[in-house]
């Protein structure tokens, strides 16, 4: 049993940045790959080696299966990491890289499979013992099938593509009247976002928590969970904060949670790092939700209340290593934050921002992890994800993580974008958040609390002196093409 030598991290950005450390941590060479808009990244200053793709458009270069594998050839890596996103879950490429002789560094092909389509998923999660959601027992044909499911489960009921994900054909209906809407809504949306317009109805959970659980399985037998994340915090059903441990989780459940995200792991075969994604009940219920066969963005807050670095641990399990640890080994210490750093707009239905970053200022300090991959200079472009970085906070107690996680937000400045900083600060301060009276309409029900306040406001003044003393103590390089930096004011809002 060996680890890799030289692994490729088949991704750009933060989680590039971030798998590569971990590659230093174990003396493990790393190469990264690039297209053009992404030559100037940290992730390309951070790689023993760099190759650059091309495609037709900038995310097609990644998605490119045959060009990795040729740059994984040319510089003789033998083992890939994914990250997330992209072609994270892509079986076919897993075994593109198994004929070529090179290590995926991720699950079996038919684990990855099995999982991503949901009503699969659903009915292993059900065979395993894990509880599911009352609902269709496979795809609606039509808006009337639809209609004698939901007058059996009763009202409200979800719509859900089966090759769904990030919140792409959903529909909710209330009642027997918006039933028809939803299904053709969900149907077309799911058939445009992923070529298969098959939709599941399940029973709608109002005021619903979604929680995770983070398990590792190695390939000689041994499967154990981190504890739980909650993410419930969401815009547009994506998540933008989550936490490790959840404030609504006992140890009791958090014991049922575990066993049963194992326990699917068991049944399908798993190996390496994988997610199992619950929906939770006001009464503390939980049924699944999804398996995501990948690193999830949020692992962080996991490592930082383990100690255990996931990446490291997938690597090793590619290797063929044992864990070397069993259940009763993993504690949980302390509470930990993390908030998504965006380039949107979040007080105009977060849309996406673009812009160039004349200055980016990171906090440091006790308990403050960030994981980031821009650089000064760098263009935001609409071309992919807004995600700039991750923060997060770790203290010993969920109070002092979010006041933690409060100050880092309020020094973070990136100058020549419009970002969320503000906003999840905001979040962070809603006194609901605080008493950990989280769900995933928390969003919109605080709607206004969160909105930007009027300019003038002492908080607003605050970040504007932040950034006008910034500018103040950075010598601008003129090759960063910023004529007038003080323009850059004029889009910052954070």
């Amino acid at each position: 049993m060996t680890l890799p030598a030289k692994v490729l991290v088949a991704n750009r950005g933060e989680i590039a940045v971030r798998i590569m450390r971990s590659l230093r941590r174990l003396g493990i060479a790393s190469v990264a790959v690039y297209h053009t808009e992404d030559a100037g990244g940290l992730a390309v200053r951070e790689a023993d080696q760099a190759v650059e793709l091309f495609g037709a458009t900038p995310v097609g270069a990644y998605l490119d299966v045959a060009a990795i594998v040729a740059a994984c050839q040319a510089t003789g890596a033998d083992a890939v990491h994914p990250g997330f996103g992209f072609l994270s879950e892509n079986a076919g490429f897993a075994r593109a890289l198994a004929a070529a002789g090179i290590t995926f560094i991720g699950p079996p092909p038919a684990a990855i499979e099995s999982m991503g389509d949901k009503l699969e998923s659903k009915r292993l999660a059900a065979a395993a013992g894990v509880p599911t959601l009352p609902g269709s027992d496979g795809a609606v044909a039509s808006a009337q099938d639809a209609a004698t499911v939901a007058a059996d489960v009763g009202y409200p009921v979800l719509l859900k593509a089966s090759a769904g994900g990030g919140g792409k054909g959903m529909r909710i209906a209330a009642d027997a009247g918006a039933l028809s809407e939803a299904f053709e809504r969900a149907s077309s949306e799911a058939l445009a976002s992923f070529g298969d317009g098959r939709v599941f109805v399940e029973r709608y959970i109002e005021r619903p928590r979604h929680i995770e659980v983070q398990v590792l399985a190695d390939g000689h037998g041994t499967v154990v969970h981190l504890g739980e994340r909650e993410c419930s915090i969401q815009r547009r059903y994506q998540k933008v904060i989550e936490e490790s441990p959840s404030p609504f989780v006992d140890a009791e459940t958090r014991r049922r949670m575990g066993e049963t995200a194992v326990a699917l792991a068991r049944a399908v075969g798993y190996v390496s790092a994988g997610t199992v994604e619950l929906i939770v009940d006001e009464q503390g219920d939980f049924f699944f939700l999804e398996m995501n066969t990948r690193l999830q963005v949020e692992h962080p807050v996991t490592e930082l209340v383990t100690g255990i670095d996931i990446v490291a641990e997938q690597v090793r399990i590619a290797g063929g290593e044992e864990l070397g640890y069993g259940q009763g080994e993993i504690t949980l210490s302390g509470h930990a934050i993390e908030c998504r750093v965006y380039a949107e707009d979040a007080d105009a239905g977060f849309i996406p921002a673009t812009g160039r970053l004349a200055l980016v200022r990171f906090p440091s300090g006790e308990g403050i992890r960030i994981d980031h991959g821009v650089v000064e200079g760098q263009e935001v472009s609409a071309s992919f994800d807004p995600m700039l970085a991750k923060l997060a906070a770790w203290a010993p107690t969920r109070p002092e993580a979010i006041a933690r996680a409060r100050g880092a937000l309020r020094r973070t400045v990136l100058l020549g974008t419009i970002t969320n900083t503000a906003f999840l600060e905001r979040v962070l301060a809603q006194p609901a958040f605080q008493a950990g009276d989280t769900h995933t309409g928390f969003v919109d029900e605080h709607a206004d609390a969160l909105a930007s306040p009027p300019v003038g406001d002492d908080d607003e003044a605050e970040h504007v002196l932040l950034a006008a003393a910034a500018l103040a103590s950075r010598r601008f390089d003129q090759r960063l093409a910023v004529p007038d930096p003080l323009a850059a004011i004029g889009d910052w809002r954070t």
